[in-house]
């Protein structure tokens, strides 16, 4: 599934990677308008794979015995609901772009 998110990165064009951490935060900083779909997309995706990240992280701190399981359990559940709308989001795509191919020239 992160290969799959990671792979929208390439919507952006060559030689351009997603942003995480301080780079978020300067996109967030753009204004909308010059924010192309593929880039929006690309940028979710980013944030979505650091989230799950962060989760995996938190895991294995947490079976370390470093992390609080409270901690542990709202990494975890944060990851689950992120993951849970990249899919909704994937699902809204693919319909839209089969829809798209059904459409009469």
């Amino acid at each position: 599934m992160l290969d799959a998110l990671n792979s929208l990165s390439a919507l952006r064009g060559p030689g351009a990677t997603a942003s995480t951490g301080a780079s978020a935060a300067a996109s967030a900083a753009r204004p909308a308008a010059g924010v192309g779909f593929a880039d929006m997309l690309a940028d979710i995706s980013g944030q979505a794979v650091t989230s799950l990240k962060g989760a995996e992280a938190a895991s294995i701190t947490g079976l370390q015995g470093k992390a609080s399981v409270q901690h542990v359990v709202q990494s975890i559940m944060a990851a689950e609901a992120t993951l849970q709308t990249a899919l909704a989001v994937r699902d809204k795509v693919v319909a839209a772009y089969q829809e798209i191919s059904r459409m009469a020239i």
